[in-house]
């Protein structure tokens, strides 16, 4: 029977970026996919910017920016009748170049260390396969079937179906299902989804049309962008994927054939192009009722399914990925404590809950201005002109609901951790503004301490001490009472009055994911009690929570 410390079954995004971010920490992981291979199918295409903030932390941010699409082209957003008509709403968002040169010239914690990045799924996962592949102590196998699991004290045994139909059996200390909205893991687990399902059907196509984006505009059609909204009763919505080659259109149509025929209708200009897949799909915002049984966890898809407006689904997923494996880590490696794994679940279901949230919060928004589209706008009279300008208003005001989303992407805040030094209050969760206070929770905002160096490039896969005066042995009680328990830590000191005033605290320690786990102006009165709820041994009191603010 072959054994390894971590069995991850689905190789999507989530599930290699798992399997990297372990192998990177040293830890032996399987990652098994019944598929043969990464395919050809459009799905997620847009990593957002602390995706690319997690990606950049493990060495993996010019890869992908190579791969994706060219740095020049706007992310613009229309919403249009055809692509050859007038649009009646053109949103402008900067080009990945505009974007970082913005963000390069920020000098407060406002914006995050990099910018989104469109790169579509079918370009990722080989990538990221690669990467993995490259890791010694990750093996990556394709064709290889889940089947079921038994648990007991000391592990995992996952029995196992090969292309060819042989069986085999697998002993993992820990089993992760990243395998979809239809995991096998979670149904032998017996957890259920909960929720609104089947909201919407419609039907996905993707075709290579390589002479479209360079034609734009076609008349006085939109201009270069990567979303066009089509102002039609089929919900039609195209989307230029990584390539600029390549486009999917969504639509509600009454079978895979009228997907052509719907595809020439939303260009309204002839062009050539070649149909690659055409499939069914259902709209859904549905929760988990838990993330974890015993040994087994559950990350992505498995455990939570969003309507794509807003792009929250990969990039949940990776931020489940992220938040698991550090812990996943410390318990084989023995520092971590019971209360560790516990918090995977309690930190990331309230994410997930929050972002199916903004999910269904963006997708009411599209609705609402699709409901108030009518032909009559197209007309002369003054009663068509202030139907058109209603709409036009709608339009713009509730299609932005999806297009910008920067405080669901960066401003999540995880509340209740049994291993945070919590504090009461903290800032509002909102979908579309982000509040970079730097609250115990939250990621560590972004600030630049040198040219091109984030101060989230600091700390390594360790918990991270961070003084931001000049004495660095304000913190060495702590970092000593962490080492005690066999945790890595590191002390970082920044003299530097402009952080101190960003960050509003002299002290913090940073969990090895960058989340803020305490903060203060001194040491809390019991160092050794804060090492010991940070790392997953104790929990800790609500009366020490008025210690931070010190």
């Amino acid at each position: 029977m072959q054994e390894t410390e971590v069995l991850i079954v689905g190789a999507g995004p989530v599930g290699l970026t798992l399997a990297i971010d372990l192998g990177q920490q040293g830890i032996r992981c399987i990652l098994i996919d019944k598929k043969p291979g990464p395919e050809f199918l459009p799905k997620m295409e847009r990593c957002n910017a602390r995706t690319m903030e997690i990606f950049r932390r493990m060495g993996l941010t010019a890869q992908i920016r190579a791969a994706g699409l060219a740095a020049d082209v706007p992310m613009d957003v229309y919403i249009t009748k055809s692509m050859v008509d007038r649009p009646y709403v053109h949103l402008q968002y900067p080009s990945i170049n505009a974007a970082r040169a913005e963000i390069a010239a920020c000098q407060d914690t406002s914006l995050p260390a990099e910018p989104y990045q469109l790169i579509s799924q079918y370009t990722l996962e080989p990538l990221l396969r690669a990467e993995a592949e490259r890791i010694p102590n990750v093996t990556v196998r394709y064709g290889l079937e889940f089947l079921s699991l038994k648990q007991d004290a000391k592990g995992v045994t996952a029995r196992l179906r090969s292309e060819g139909g042989a069986d085999a059996t697998l002993r993992a200390a820990f089993v992760v299902g990243c395998d979809g909205g239809a995991s096998t893991v979670r149904h032998a687990l017996g957890i259920a989804l909960r929720g609104e399902g089947d909201i919407l059907r419609l039907r996905q196509a993707l075709y290579r049309c390589d002479g479209l984006f360079a034609r734009l505009p076609i008349g006085e059609g939109p201009g270069p962008g990567r979303h066009y909204h089509i102002t039609d009763d089929r919900h039609s919505f195209l989307i230029m994927q990584d390539s600029t080659r390549h486009w999917t259109l969504h639509a509600v149509v009454e079978d895979d054939a009228a997907m052509a025929r719907q595809f020439e209708t939303v260009i309204g200009a002839p062009v050539d192009y070649e149909t690659l897949y055409v499939g069914e799909w259902k709209q859904n915002l549905l929760l988990a009722d838990r993330y974890a049984d015993g040994r087994v966890f559950l990350a992505g898809d498995a455990v939570h399914l969003v309507i794509p407006t807003g792009g929250l689904g990969m990039n949940t997923g990776i931020g489940d990925a992220i938040d698991l494996s550090w812990k996943l880590a410390a318990v084989l490696r023995g520092w971590g404590g019971p209360a560790l794994l516990r918090s995977y679940e309690l930190e990331r279901r309230q994410v997930g809950d929050r972002n199916i949230g903004a999910s269904r919060y963006a997708a009411t928004g599209r609705r609402k201005w699709r409901r108030m589209w009518d032909p009559a706008i197209e007309g002369s009279d003054a009663r068509a002109g202030a139907l058109r300008a209603d709409f036009i208003r709608a339009a713009d005001a509730e299609q932005r609901k999806t297009n910008e989303m920067i405080g669901a992407e960066l401003g999540y805040r995880y509340v209740g951790s049994p291993v945070i030094w919590e504090e009461p209050g903290g800032p509002e969760q909102r979908f579309r503004t982000y509040d970079p206070a730097a609250w115990t929770g939250v990621r560590m905002s972004h600030a630049w301490i040198g040219p091109g160096q984030s101060v989230l490039d600091l700390p390594g896969r360790e918990y991270t001490a961070l003084s931001l005066g000049d004495r660095p042995e304000d913190v060495e009680p702590l970092t000593e009472a962490i080492r005690r328990r066999g945790a890595p830590v590191r002390t970082v000191v920044l003299a530097n009055e402009r952080l101190r005033a960003l960050y509003g605290r002299n002290l913090f320690l940073l969990r090895p994911d960058l989340h803020i786990a305490w903060r203060g102006n001194a040491l809390p009165h019991d160092p050794d009690a804060l090492a010991s709820t940070v790392t997953g041994w104790t929990t800790p009191r609500p009366e020490r929570a008025g210690q931070n603010a010190r």
